[in-house]
């Protein structure tokens, strides 16, 4: 009992209290509580604090300059350049409005002149079209020459290129014929050499004037106009026959040496030939008369009859009839016949 009535005795303190100060004036304190003043010194002190960095950032965001790679930042003072700065990274500065900066492309860039018509040495004319490969280069007194030719601008620099193109096109083609830049004859072309003049005379004059360095030059096209084109064909066919001509020449020549050579092996041959096959008909002859003499020395009737037959063979046709005496030679063969050995013998006593 004694528990419930003192749980109820402070709860009827509790509400009086919020009694009284729904009821109290203008200077009661908020339901979290009264603030202390620590508290509000530390509150003044964070917003002071987020003040001054949003404040710090600011004038650092004012001074820091960031250089990319690939570019360079040029600070100016009331106008007028003060520091080229070409290292990437955080540079520090004046705040604006005293220094302001200017950032310059130092990429490669590439300016083509268009097809040109200029004239060769020789009085003819070509169409030839040329590039170059050019940038600012990270050298401060360049990059400030760059700013003062062109205001920083990279379209106006490539049209003021491609003028200087142009003309020195012009001036370099009338060092070189037209041979020697169109040739059916790869040793006779000399375009390394035109792009090796090009790029002399354009190298001092655009460092001079603009601050840029020419990294290549080169060649992109060349072609003929129609006048040129007929000249050169007819030029091109000249010298094809020349060509063929001097190669019938040489031809014809070589021919003739190898006949003149055959020739004279095929004589030399046909005089050992014959020189061989005299010789041969000789030994065949002498073997020849040597058979026959030891044949006759064998049976010289015999040899007799053999050599009236081969006399009548030579003599009598297939269809020749002959009336001859039998008792004549050689026909007396016929009926005599050849001689006995016998007949001498039995002759003997």
């Amino acid at each position: 009992m004694s528990l419930l009535h003192g749980h109820h005795h402070h709860h009827h303190g509790h509400h009086g209290d919020d009694h009284d100060h729904g009821h109290g004036g203008e200077g009661a304190a908020p339901p979290d509580g009264p603030v202390s003043p620590a508290a509000r010194r530390l509150g003044a002190s964070v917003r002071f604090a987020v003040a001054f960095l949003v404040v710090l950032v600011a004038v650092l965001a004012a001074c820091l300059v960031l250089v990319s790679p690939g570019e360079a930042v040029v600070v100016t003072r009331f106008g007028n350049p003060v520091r080229v700065i070409t290292a990437p990274g955080l540079a520090l500065r004046i705040p604006a409005p005293i220094e302001n900066t200017i950032r310059v492309d130092l990429r490669l860039r590439t300016t083509s002149s268009g097809l040109q018509d200029v004239g060769t040495r020789d009085g003819l004319r070509i169409l030839v079209q040329a590039y170059l490969a050019w940038q600012v280069p990270d050298e401060p007194d360049a990059i400030r020459q760059f700013l003062r030719a062109v205001r920083n601008q990279p379209d106006e620099a490539a049209e003021q290129l491609r003028s200087f193109i142009r003309s020195t096109l012009e001036i370099t083609a009338s060092g070189f014929d037209l041979a020697s830049l169109v040739n059916a004859d790869p040793a006779k072309v000399q375009l390394g050499a035109f792009e090796r003049r090009l790029r002399e005379r354009l190298e001092e004059q655009v460092r001079q004037a603009y601050g840029i360095t020419i990294r290549q030059v080169g060649i992109e096209s060349l072609t003929l106009p129609a006048e040129t084109l007929a000249a050169t064909v007819a030029r091109m066919r000249a010298e094809r026959q020349t060509v063929a001509t001097e190669r019938l020449a040489q031809g014809e020549r070589q021919a003739a040496e190898i006949r003149a050579g055959a020739d004279r092996d095929a004589r030399i041959l046909v005089a050992k030939a014959r020189t061989e096959a005299a010789g041969v008909e000789a030994n065949s002859r002498a073997e020849a008369a040597g058979i026959a003499a030891r044949a006759y020395a064998s049976a010289p009737d015999l040899y007799t009859m053999l050599r009236s037959f081969d006399a009548l063979d030579q003599i009598i046709g297939a269809n020749a009839r002959l009336i001859l005496r039998t008792d004549a030679a050689p026909f007396r063969l016929l009926v005599d016949g050849p001689a006995r050995e016998a007949e001498p013998a039995a002759a003997k006593p």
